[in-house]
């Protein structure tokens, strides 16, 4: 797989599920909304997130080149388990064309070498 290392900085946001869906938000390069039962989740630039709302800050997504076709089977698996073999933690979004793999940005190094040393080539 191709990987591109996106350069935003973002924070994934945590709401209550009966919230609007937050104007601050949008405008970045990258917005992910999803709204479950139980919450209202925003993963957005880190920079637009007002400081009342609850955020984990200090992520870095890696875009899987696509499109990718929908009946594809291990994609994510192939990026998560070397990353999960490293000890890197992720949060994925993806959408219908490809996935994106958010890593912590103090594991960004480590998640490049993991994923290179699986065979897949990632540009920063």
């Amino acid at each position: 797989m191709k990987l591109t290392v996106l350069p935003e900085r973002l924070a994934i946001c945590r709401m209550a599920p009966g919230e609007p869906l937050p104007a601050w938000a949008a405008g970045g390069p990258i917005l992910s909304v999803t709204r479950t039962a139980d919450e209202l989740s925003v993963v957005c630039l880190q920079s637009a997130v007002p400081p009342s709302v609850t955020r984990n800050p200090g992520w870095r997504a890696l875009r899987i080149a696509g499109p990718l076709d929908l009946s594809m089977i291990g994609v994510l698996l192939s990026i998560a388990q070397p990353l999960a073999d490293a000890g890197i933690s992720i949060f994925a979004i993806s959408t219908f064309d490809t996935d994106y793999v958010l890593v912590k940005e103090a594991s960004l190094p480590q998640a490049v070498a993991a994923l290179t040393a699986e065979g897949h080539t990632v540009d920063e």
